[in-house]
């Protein structure tokens, strides 16, 4: 049986589990997850990854893994395999690195086959795959965590032109009020939110705000739901999916925000809204499935480069 490793890597998170390449799921006892810090030297983000990739190496039979598959956030060159991060206020000590180069000289397979997909093209794709029910569906995915993700997808394949989708299939780099739209769908805007109107001082994520205050929070999702329809609505109109998909750390407080959201994009167009609470698992099976190489083959040479 084929196997392959899925690497989700976040903002401060580095996830990592073997995947049956037959089912789309999960080998058990071989899912991994640490802590990294994303301001760390180049050496010491590069040994932490490796050392919790190479649990999940260990954990399976090492002659039947394929390769591994990375989600993994931009601006990335994902062909290449080259970490592009400047201004994200994450893993600068990796910019204008080959991750492709230098990871495996800490891993136990020094030549095992590297491949790279967004973070979100690989949620939205894990989420299609592993729910079973959206395969010949139009679907957006967006992710909602310490940044803004967004794929596009016909049939599962993702799209990153056309008349109808957006420069490179992302939505994080858009124009939007006085910024671009990750300023506005992200972790920080929440907590800057929180603390300019309703208590200055600094809280460590959405749920810490809704633990301390829920009418504050409520408060604030209002806000935030505005702001997700008004920007949102311009490419939902053109691409006309079937199914948005909502994931990231946010997306668990969806109680909160999916009732006005259905609500008013169902104003637009007939639209079902999932939330997926298991964002890692996505990633990882996502991420595992650039080693169907039909998938490969008809992606690898359009895959953004942002």
């Amino acid at each position: 049986m084929p196997i392959t490793i899925g690497v989700d890597v976040g903002g401060s998170h580095i996830s990592c589990a073997a995947i049956a390449k037959d089912g789309h799921r999960i080998i058990s006892n071989t899912y991994f997850h640490d802590e990294v810090d994303s301001k760390g030297s180049k050496t010491e983000i590069l040994k932490r990854w490796a050392t919790t990739i190479n649990k999940s190496i260990e954990s399976i039979a090492p002659e039947l893994i394929e390769g591994i598959g990375f989600a993994m956030p931009g601006p990335f060159l994902y062909k290449e395999g080259i970490a592009m991060f400047e201004v994200n206020d994450k893993y600068e000590a990796l910019y204008n690195v080959s991750i492709v180069e230098e990871l495996p000289k800490y891993l136990i397979d020094k030549k095992i086959k590297l491949r790279f997909l967004n973070d979100a093209s690989a949620f939205g794709l894990g989420s299609i795959l592993h729910k079973g029910e959206m395969e010949n569906d139009k679907v957006v995915a967006i992710t909602l965590g310490t940044g803004f993700g967004a794929a596009f997808f016909d049939k599962q394949t993702p799209l990153i032109s056309g008349e109808s989708i957006p420069e490179n299939g992302c939505l994080w780099d858009k124009k939007f009020k006085e910024g671009i739209s990750d300023d506005y769908f992200s972790t920080r805007w929440f907590l800057n939110k929180y603390k300019k109107n309703f208590n200055d001082v600094d809280v460590h994520g959405v749920k810490c705000i809704l633990d301390t205050d829920r009418a504050a929070a409520i408060e604030i999702f209002k806000e935030f739901n505005k702001n997700m329809v008004a920007f949102m609505t311009p490419y939902l109109l053109k691409f006309k999916p079937d199914v948005l998909i909502i994931g990231g750390s946010i997306a668990k407080s969806s109680a909160l925000f999916l009732p006005s959201l259905e609500e008013e994009f169902n104003k637009i167009l007939p639209l079902s809204i999932k939330i997926i609470d298991n964002t890692e698992e996505a990633n990882i099976i996502g991420a595992s499935h650039t080693f169907n190489n039909e998938f490969w083959n008809e992606m690898k040479n359009s895959l953004p480069t942002i």
